[in-house]
C-alpha cells in the first residue's frame, strides 16, 4: 500500500473501540504517546490511563471514560508518528474524518483543538450523552443488511408511538436506529416483518444520535461557546454534513453541537472522500471497525489500521 497526501486520508475511530489494555504499548515504547496520556489525564483530574491500562471493563466502557480514552489513543499514535516522521499530519493526507467520537480525534490532529481541550469536551460529551435519558429507558437496534431507504422507513413506522432515529449509516447493509427502548424494539418487529436479515438490539448505555440526546447538545453547546477552536490544517469531513468542513470556528460548533442528535453519514462520508481521489484511508487509534466499515463501502480502495509499535514502524515505511 502506498501512502500519499492527494490521495490518502486518515480515519479515527469512535465508541465500541475501546478494550482494556489499549495504549500500553505505545506508552511502553514511546515517549510522545506517554505524553498524550499523562496530559489527559492532568485535564481531566483521573487516572484515565490506569483505567486503560487495568479496567475493569465496565468502567472503561462508560461513555465517560471510553470517549476520551479512545481520543487519547488515536492522538497518541498521531503524535507518534509525527515525531518519528518529522512530518505534520496535514504534510501526509488531503482529509481526516471521525466516527462520532473520533470527529474530536481528528479536529485536534488537525490543530483545530488541543489535546486538553479535547479531552475535556469528551468527558463532557460522554456525561452528558448518558445522562441525557434515564439509564433503561433507551436503545439502539442494528439492521444488518438494510439499506437507508428501508431503514428510514421502518423508523418513520416505528415512530409513531415513540422516538426512532436513524443513528448509523455505517456501510451498505449496516445501518443503526436509536431512539425509546419500546419503540426501538418495534422498530425491530417491524424490520423483521419486512424481511431484514438481522435486526438486534444493542448492548448500550444510551440511545445515541437522536432526538433524545437534545438536553447533551444544549450542554455541548454551552462548553463549545467557551473553547478556542482554530481553522483545521487538514480539511476534516463531518459526520454532519459528509463534505469536509469550511473551516470557520463557528461552522465547526455547530457542527458538533447539531452531531449529538444527527445521523453520523459514515457511508456518505467515505463515498464522499473517495469521490474526491481518496484511494487509501488509514485508521488510526484503537481497534479495526472503520477498516471493515470502509472496505464494504468500496471493495477497491485501500484501507489498514494503525495502533501497534509495529503496525506504526510499517505504516511509516510505506509513508512518502
Amino acid at each position: 500500500m502506498i501512502l500519499n497526501k492527494p490521495y490518502s486520508a486518515i480515519v479515527f475511530p469512535g465508541q465500541g473501540s475501546q478494550y482494556v489494555g489499549m495504549g500500553i504499548a505505545l506508552a511502553d515504547k514511546y515517549d510522545a504517546a506517554k505524553k498524550v496520556f499523562d496530559e489527559v489525564d492532568e485535564a481531566l483530574g483521573q487516572h484515565l490511563f490506569k483505567i486503560m491500562k487495568e479496567g475493569p471493563e465496565s468502567e472503561l466502557r462508560l461513555t465517560s471514560n471510553a470517549q476520551p480514552a479512545l481520543m487519547a489513543v488515536s492522538l497518541a499514535v498521531v503524535r507518534v508518528i509525527e515525531k518519528i516522521s518529522n512530518r505534520s499530519i496535514d504534510q501526509m493526507v488531503s482529509f481526516l474524518a471521525g466516527h462520532s467520537l473520533g470527529e474530536y480525534s481528528a479536529l485536534t490532529a488537525a490543530g483545530s483543538f488541543n489535546l486538553s481541550d479535547a479531552a475535556k469536551l469528551l468527558k463532557l460529551r460522554g456525561e452528558s450523552m448518558q445522562n441525557a435519558v434515564p439509564v433503561g429507558t433507551g436503545g439502539m437496534a442494528a439492521l444488518l443488511g438494510a439499506e437507508l431507504e428501508a431503514a428510514k422507513q421502518i423508523a418513520a413506522v416505528a415512530s409513531k408511538k415513540g422516538v426512532c432515529d436513524v443513528a448509523n449509516d455505517n456501510a451498505p447493509g449496516q445501518i443503526v436506529l436509536s431512539g425509546d427502548l419500546k419503540t426501538v424494539e418495534q422498530s425491530i418487529e417491524i424490520a423483521k416483518a419486512k424481511g431484514i436479515r438481522r435486526a438486534v438490539l444493542l448492548p448500550v448505555s444510551a440511545p445515541f444520535h437522536c432526538s433524545l440526546m437534545k438536553p447533551a447538545a444544549e450542554k455541548m453547546l454551552e462548553a463549545l461557546k467557551n473553547i478556542k477552536i482554530l481553522p483545521p490544517k487538514v480539511p476534516v469531513v463531518t459526520n454532519v454534513s459528509a463534505t469536509k468542513t469550511s473551516g470557520d470556528p463557528d461552522d465547526i460548533r455547530g457542527s458538533l453541537v447539531q452531531q449529538v442528535t444527527s445521523m453520523v453519514r459514515w457511508r456518505e462520508s467515505i463515498e464522499w472522500m473517495i469521490k474526491n481521489g481518496i484511494t487509501s484511508f488509514v485508521e488510526l487509534g484503537a481497534g479495526k471497525v472503520l477498516t471493515g466499515l470502509n472496505k464494504r463501502i468500496d471493495k477497491d480502495v485501500q484501507s489498514i489500521s494503525v495502533e501497534s509499535p509495529d503496525a506504526i514502524e510499517e505504516f511509516l515505511k510505506e509513508l512518502r
